[in-house]
Formats: C-alpha cells, structure tokens, sequence
C-alpha cells in the first residue's frame, strides 16, 4: 500500500501547473509607473528583472544591502519610490535585507500560493515589482518581518 500511495503522489505532483512551481507570485493591475517587457529589460540586469518582474529569488547572502548599516531610506530599483527606512532595518540571519515595517503606503501585498503554502508577496505599490515576502516572525513593535531581495532596492544614504 505504501508504494502505491508514493506512485500516486509523484503523478500528483506531475500534473500540478508549472506555475505553481515557480519561485513567487507578480502583482498585476494597474501601477502609476508601467513600462514594456523590453522597457524593462533595457532598464535592469537579468537577475534584476527576474526578480522584480518574474518574481523569482536572489540567492541568500548575495546582496551587499543586507549588511548596510547606515542612516537613509530604500528604495525601489523600478521607480525610485521611498519603499523603507533604514530606521525599521534589523539583521534577521537570513541572509536578505528585513525590515520591520514599511513607509505609509509605499507597498501592496497579496497572497502568494506558490511552493505549496500560502505567503505574503510585498510589491512597490507604484510599479508592481516584487520585493520579497512578509512573515509573522519579525521583532517589535509589529513582529512582521519583511525579508526583500536586494536587487529588488537601491539605498540612498541620509544628508
């Protein structure tokens, strides 16, 4: 019985759409910024565009933002909209810059149902691209952990 419980699982999970495979979920609708597919392209690398545009995951422990200590604000690679405070930044030993929490109104959510569990995708509310994820392991005073990737940010020192 054990077998045949295995062979059914492995065509289960044959037959599951490729989407569902894919590393993260990418907010669509209407952004105030909108750009082409090769608009985007020409403006970001590879990985950069993969990541903002196609949802997918910078490798932990690649992005120099994650050890940035210094006073200033983050923002969005695509439009350049203030996304994070440095002042809400803390080192979660993940290896992606987190955050407690984000500037008023600057990110937009939505469930990401990909890797066979539901999470919290975080966007730029302006032009759409994908940041990373939110999860509920964060310290005070909002326990929110807002794991980014990298390239998804630029940083601008403060004056």
């Amino acid at each position: 019985m054990q077998r045949r419980t295995f062979t059914l699982s492995l065509f289960a999970t044959a037959a599951l759409p490729a989407a569902s495979l894919r590393a993260g979920t990418v907010a669509t609708g209407d952004f105030e910024v909108t750009r082409t597919e090769a608009e985007w392209r020409a403006t970001l690398t590879e990985t950069q565009y993969l990541v903002m545009r196609e949802g997918e995951t910078e490798r932990a422990g690649t992005s120099p933002l994650d050890k940035e200590t210094r006073a200033g604000t983050y923002l969005c690679r695509g439009c350049d909209l203030p996304l994070y405070s440095a002042a809400t930044k803390y080192d979660s030993g993940t290896g992606w810059p987190s955050f407690y929490q984000s500037l008023p109104g600057a990110v937009g959510t939505m469930a990401d149902n990909t890797f066979f569990s539901t999470r919290t995708e975080v966007h730029c509310r302006r032009c759409g691209s994908h940041l990373g994820h939110i999860f509920e392991d964060g310290p005070k005073p909002t326990g929110k952990r807002h794991c980014l990737n990298g390239v998804s940010l630029k940083f601008r020192p403060a004056a």
